[in-house]
């Protein structure tokens, strides 16, 4: 059963890793999966809650930080360490069969820290403005699902690792939510 799967994973993975392959997705897919592209939309975050709804804005950065927190603790440090799944680029016996994109890098691949953070900040912040901007619930999770899906494209990680860590991160996202709830100033 669980060869089955991880044969089902691999060929998964080459079916978006080279099966979708193209020249915009080659350009485009390891820029959207930088961390450093993003960082303007983070301060935007961070400037924009804090001006918007001063204490409570202070209180919702500090949920994003302890959400980010979690998420990478939970998936870099406590379960990459313990599965330590070779990342699909490490894996020779794939190296003639895909493509790689970007450098590879040597930590292990399961779950996806991408995917848990990103999926863990979406879906906070989903929780937090939905009543105010119901538009925030399909782009924060195109958002994320955009730099899911990069990282399979880009030859990083299996798609387990990334519904695993969108798992993770949704459940990351809802208990920081419920946090927040729980300890915010009354407006």
């Amino acid at each position: 059963m669980m060869n089955e799967l991880l044969h089902l994973d691999t060929e998964l993975f080459l079916k978006i890793n080279v099966g979708l392959s193209n020249g915009f997705f080659d350009w485009f897919m390891p820029i959207i999966r930088n961390m450093y592209v993003w960082i303007p939309l983070y301060i935007f975050i961070v400037v924009f809650c804090i001006k918007k709804y001063k204490k409570t804005g202070v209180y919702i950065v500090g949920m994003l930080l302890l959400t980010f927190a979690l998420g990478d603790l939970s998936s870099s440090r406590l379960i990459k360490p313990n599965v330590q799944r070779l990342r699909p680029c490490n894996n020779p016996e794939l190296s003639s069969q895909m493509i790689k994109r970007v450098t590879c890098g040597t930590g292990y691949s399961f779950p996806s820290s991408h995917a848990t953070n990103h999926f863990a900040i979406a879906v906070f912040l989903i929780c937090v403005f939905y009543r105010q901007w119901k538009a925030i619930l399909p782009i924060g999770l195109i958002w994320a699902a955009m730099i899911c899906l990069a990282q399979i494209y880009v030859g990083v990680h299996y798609p387990i690792d990334i519904i695993t860590g969108t798992l993770l991160g949704t459940s990351i996202g809802l208990l920081t939510y419920y946090i927040y709830c729980k300890i915010k100033p009354a407006t």
